[in-house]
């Protein structure tokens, strides 16, 4: 007699906002606001013009929302630049004289 082993998939192990966006990442997005107020802040008493300011904080807070949202295979593009820079890091580099063939 055989016996099967059923292993489901797609299971959640944290509570999710939305589709791969929880409390962590909730916490990062809310850090990266604070920052770019404090930088909207400067800009608009440099600029004086509230459109600009309107503009960079709604693109701060989609762009962290953005970058911070894991994908189904859970990591998200911060993540991926991450395992980039490591990879990157790890790396050996070699140097060496180019010397000419034939003398």
């Amino acid at each position: 007699m055989r016996q099967t082993l059923y292993i489901p998939q797609g299971l959640k192990t944290r509570v999710e906002i939305f589709d791969g966006f929880g409390k962590e990442e909730l916490v990062k997005t809310i850090l990266v606001t604070l920052v770019a107020g404090g930088i909207d802040a400067l800009l608009f008493l440099i600029f004086r013009n509230v459109v600009t300011s309107v503009v960079f904080m709604l693109i701060a807070i989609s762009g962290s929302v953005m970058m911070l949202t894991k994908d189904k295979t859970n990591i998200s593009v911060v993540d991926q630049v991450g395992f980039m820079m490591k990879f990157a890091r790890s790396q050996k580099v070699y140097k060496y004289k180019h010397l000419e063939e034939w003398k």
